[in-house]
């Protein structure tokens, strides 16, 4: 069998060790994607999917079987009340910002307890940006935050006092540009069970990007209300090719879908066209990507610490996310990283990224995606901004040995640049 791929050799050595010592970790991954798949196809079953859902709907998009049992197979999914998954949101942060001005009022507080919130939402809460732009600011909705404790961890301490008038405790479960952990269904746990006892009428509401299919359960599992993510995540299975979803009770439900439509009409409008397969078929696919996915951050990581770098998460630490973090150090390693993994990609293999200034990120940003959907960051994908600790943030993998070859092919990107 003649090799495809010339790799360093101390690459190879450090590859096939990074694989045993990941072993233990594949196995419950593998348990995990069993375990999701099953939910999965029971919602399929029990809502009695056809091959008349696939068909979609246009104009109004009234009495659209496949959008509404969707929702339903959503709903049982992730055991909620009700849920809206439409290919009309643009992007998670489009998802997220729906939710939070359908059920966020003039002169309400929503605080969130994972501190500062991932940098495209900051616009939308009006923590930057300028005044008159539409921000939730502008609308009278107040903000505060926890911040993390020293070594990145929720302050449960202080969400007590800080929440006492909180009508949205908000909690992002990935990390975002930080070097914290992903947040684990535990730990979100004690912070629902905080604020059931401080303030039992707030809404829990948990950004679940990057999230889903990593756990046994996820948030709504263990009490939040709201929980709300992008198809072209976790949740789309490397299939949908665009939309979001907002899970949740359905009160709440009720009122995302008046900000995403208008008052009155909310889910009863709206055509699926010809998305409905892809999101079905996307989201039966999931849990088995999202495993390769996992699979392929955890070889990640294993690789680059056997090479002396640190990463996160920890080998003992429940995963929070499918995303693995490399703190690279420099500005070169992590621009030499990007290049391999695009190098590496099936799609625009041959395409160099470079940093450029994106609409909603503070500081220049440089991605590497070489996907079969734009922005897909279910498939293998990295990205960074150009600040100190020049820590990349890597994700995806549609199979894990597409994704195993993507990885080495960036650490040999740094081994050709003398970064190893």
């Amino acid at each position: 069998m003649r090799p495809i791929y010339q790799f360093a050799p101390q690459l190879e050595a450090a590859a096939k060790q990074a694989e045993q010592i990941a072993a233990k970790q594949f196995a419950e991954i593998d348990a995990i994607a069993e375990y999701c798949t099953a939910k999965v196809l029971k919602a399929f079953q029990d809502n009695q999917i056809s091959a008349a859902c696939f068909a979609g709907a246009n104009g109004y998009g009234y009495d659209d079987v496949g959008r509404d049992r969707l929702d339903k197979v959503w709903a049982q999914v992730f055991g909620t009340e009700d849920a809206l998954v439409r290919h009309h949101f643009v992007s998670g942060t489009h998802a997220l910002s729906t939710a939070l001005f359908g059920v966020l009022r003039p002169g309400d507080l929503l605080v969130s307890v994972t501190g500062a919130p991932y940098d495209t939402l900051e616009e939308v809460i009006g923590i930057r940006g300028e005044a008159g732009n539409g921000s939730l600011a502008d609308y009278g909705v107040r903000y505060a935050q926890v911040d993390l404790t020293a070594d990145g961890k929720i302050d449960l301490e202080r969400i007590p006092a800080a929440i006492a008038d909180a009508k949205v405790v908000y909690l992002q479960r990935s990390r975002g540009y930080s070097l914290r952990p992903a947040l684990s269904i535990a730990e979100m746990q004690a912070v629902v069970e905080i604020v059931r006892k401080v303030r039992p009428e707030a809404i829990v509401m948990v950004d679940n990007c990057y999230g889903e299919f990593v756990a046994y359960d996820e948030p709504t599992d263990v009490g939040a209300d709201l929980i709300i993510g992008s198809l072209i995540k976790n949740a789309g299975g490397g299939i949908a090719q665009t939309g979001g979803y907002i899970a949740g009770k359905a009160k709440l439900i009720e009122q995302c879908a008046y900000r995403l439509t208008c008052v009155g009409m909310g889910k009863e409008v709206g055509c699926s066209l010809t998305q409905c397969r892809e999101m079905y078929l996307g989201l039966f696919l999931a849990p088995q990507v999202v495993a390769s996915a996992r699979k392929t951050g955890v070889f990640a990581a294993e690789l680059f610490r056997l090479l002396g770098y640190s990463c996160l998460p920890s080998a003992d630490r429940p995963a929070g996310d499918i995303i693995t973090v490399i703190a690279l150090g420099s500005p070169e390693a992590l621009n030499a990283f990007c290049r391999g993994i695009q190098a590496g990609s099936p799609v625009d293999s041959y395409v160099t990224p470079e940093a450029w200034d994106m609409p909603g990120y503070e500081s220049k940003v440089i991605m590497a995606a070489g996907t079969f959907t734009g922005g897909a960051s279910i498939e293998l994908s990295a990205d960074a901004p150009i600040r100190p600790p020049y820590a990349v943030y890597m994700q995806g993998g549609l199979t894990y040995a597409s994704g195993k070859l993507g990885v080495l092919h960036a650490a040999q990107a740094m081994v050709d640049a003398g970064l190893l």
